[in-house]
């Protein structure tokens, strides 16, 4: 990332500190922000057309410049990444929502702008996209293959992957769980935005974990790692590459199709068995996943095309027969 300017560096710090923002949301609207500002400098003609966007420095940007942004400089940025990024409507909405909570940050909290340029900007609707998840059969042939896989991993992988489909959790919060965040039958995780949670343990995790444990006493773990539940062979907490290659590999070996499916599907996974199967309402699943708002678990809440059918079929009068008496 090149270097900022003053109340970019603000704005960081009030995302992570005060908004609770997760340092992936951050760096995503940071690196929007500064497309756009190289893009104004660009076209306000402060540097040479010639010049490559990456090549455009913003830390000389005052307070001044941020004042002489305007609606129409916005409008402008956004038809040119219309036109030469081929954006998703998702990131077409990301970058616009960068624009707003930045320029709101400068009007409303920090008041150094008079108007709010980004004020009127409009969110495009994006397309309502059902998740991708794993069957009930696929999701046990991925559990065997685990619980079967010839390695020296063997216990970990599969107690990583069985709290995966179970509990519904993030890859970073699965990373981040410490020795002492499991108590009994639940388990502390930390959430987006810093946000602590209770997970329950059913008995394949439980069984999971004890299986794990004894292994990984095993291990020799650094100082600095002593507390993670899970860790590699090197003794460190284990990294989000590592388990994302773990879990890839597993895909394979049962046969599953890892260009469609990956980590995060299995939080969808364990969303859509949990709603299918266990019938549990929409709010203890918001609680669960640790969703802020109930309409981000609805999506879990779509109906296949088999439950379809069975309701049809249930009709008291899908068996009437105008034939008989």
């Amino acid at each position: 990332m090149t270097d900022t300017f003053p109340i970019l560096d603000q704005y960081s710090n009030y995302m992570l500190a005060i908004l609770g923002r997760s340092e992936l949301t951050v760096t995503e609207y940071l690196y929007d922000l500064v497309t756009f500002f190289r893009f104004w400098k660009k076209d306000r003609g402060m540097v040479s057309k010639d010049t490559p966007l990456e090549n455009i420095m913003i830390d000389d940007i005052t307070v001044k410049d941020i004042n002489r942004i305007t609606t129409d400089d916005l409008l402008v940025y956004l038809i040119w990444l219309n036109r030469t990024k081929n954006l998703s409507a998702g990131s077409r909405a990301r970058k616009i929502a960068s624009l707003r909570s930045f320029f709101k940050y400068c009007h409303s909290k920090k008041h150094i702008i008079d108007t709010n340029p980004a004020y009127d900007l409009e969110i495009p609707k994006q397309p309502k996209r059902q998740p991708k998840y794993l069957t009930l059969d696929q999701s046990t042939d991925l559990l065997k293959a685990a619980y079967e896989s010839p390695t020296e991993s063997n216990e970990r992988d599969y107690c990583m992957l069985t709290l995966f489909l179970n509990c519904g959790m993030r890859l970073a919060e699965l990373r981040g769980i410490d020795i002492d965040d499991i108590h009994d039958t639940t388990l502390t995780v930390i959430g987006k935005g810093n946000k602590e949670r209770t997970v329950y343990l059913n008995k394949a995790c439980l069984d999971a974990i004890a299986d794990w444990l004894p292994k990984r006493a095993e291990i020799n773990i650094k100082p600095d790692h002593k507390k993670a539940l899970f860790v590699s062979k090197r003794g460190t907490r284990i990294s989000d590459d590592m388990i994302q290659i773990v879990i890839k590999r597993l895909m394979l070996q049962a046969g599953i199709d890892t260009k469609v499916y990956s980590v995060h599907k299995l939080r969808h996974t364990a969303a859509t068995l949990m709603y299918k199967y266990g019938h549990v309402d929409i709010r203890a699943l918001q609680m669960i996943l640790g969703h802020q708002s109930v309409s981000t678990t609805q999506i879990y809440t779509h109906v296949d095309d088999e439950s379809l059918q069975s309701a049809v079929e249930k009709n008291p009068l899908s068996s009437f027969d105008p034939d008989q008496k």
